[in-house]
């Protein structure tokens, strides 16, 4: 690993985190791109890369840790004084109870696929094949969330709802951000309550990927010997990167519709599919 494959591909995680475009498919890709063009064989991802590859992810939850440090505070807040009083009417503690019951719904479900999600890595052509389900998913979202109307509260039925779907995009292809983002949508919930729960939602999660699983699954005086200056550097470039497209996207999600995502995913996943096809 060098620091341009670090700096392009914290760039890539940073911008396809929160975009609802799979930033799993887009690591998949990128890294897959560069073996290609370096002639190098496509196979399963060596410890570092996988390492990296969380440590990406982690990068781009410093970067929602930063931009909802307030939300979290007041979610933190509801949830003690709920434990205090036994009382969760209010609005902050409930949201706080449907992220923990999300997770765990998130887990229940993605933990079956986590063999399917481990080999997709390397068959990127499968992976554009995912992607392209993700734009019809966002066109129908845009669709269904037209003749409905919205709410500006999560309530149980879309927090669970919404937690299936995070736990579905486990699989590369299938954007986390745009599967649970459309789920809102389907459930009748704002277009900007439905993003900003969608990013909250995230951080146990990728906290738990980032902080648990390279314990579980990787010998940690290997990953002392890893090019930690390329990894530094990636990950401080996927949260900068991060924290300016959370920023942005809210902006943009509460004006404009999802498609323009959703036409992207179409033809990036039909010309990765047969890129890869042809010559892998």
């Amino acid at each position: 690993m060098n620091f341009i494959q670090a700096i392009l591909m914290g760039i890539v995680q940073g911008l396809s985190e929160f975009l609802p475009i799979s930033s799993s498919a887009h690591l998949v890709f990128t890294s897959n791109f560069y073996k290609v063009f370096k002639g190098i064989e496509i196979v399963q991802q060596s410890n570092e890369e996988i390492f990296f590859d969380i440590m990406l992810h982690f990068g781009t939850l410093i970067a929602v840790l930063i931009f909802f440090r307030k939300e979290i505070m007041d979610i933190l807040k509801g949830l003690w004084n709920g434990i205090k009083t036994k009382d969760f009417s209010n609005r902050e503690a409930k949201v706080g109870l449907f992220i923990i019951l999300g997770t765990i719904i998130t887990v229940a479900v993605a933990l079956p696929m986590e063999k399917i999600a481990e080999k997709l890595v390397y068959s990127p052509a499968i992976v554009g094949i995912l992607l392209i389900i993700t734009g019809f998913v966002l066109f129908y979202s845009e669709y269904k969330s037209k003749k409905m109307p919205t709410k500006v509260d999560v309530d149980l039925k879309s927090s669970i709802f919404i937690a299936i779907a995070q736990g579905l995009a486990a699989l590369p292809g299938f954007s986390r951000s745009g599967w649970t983002i459309a789920t809102g949508l389907f459930n009748g919930l704002d277009r900007l309550t439905a993003a900003k729960y969608s990013f909250l939602l995230s951080i146990p999660i990728i906290l738990g990927a980032s902080m648990v699983y390279p314990f579980i699954k990787l010998d940690l005086h290997e990953v002392l010997s890893y090019n930690w200056n390329a990894i530094v550097l990636g990950t401080l470039v996927s949260c900068a990167v991060g924290y300016l497209c959370i920023k942005y996207f809210l902006n943009f999600v509460a004006k404009f519709s999802l498609a323009v995502f959703g036409y992207y995913c179409v033809i990036v996943g039909i010309l990765t599919a047969l890129f890869f096809t042809i010559f892998s």
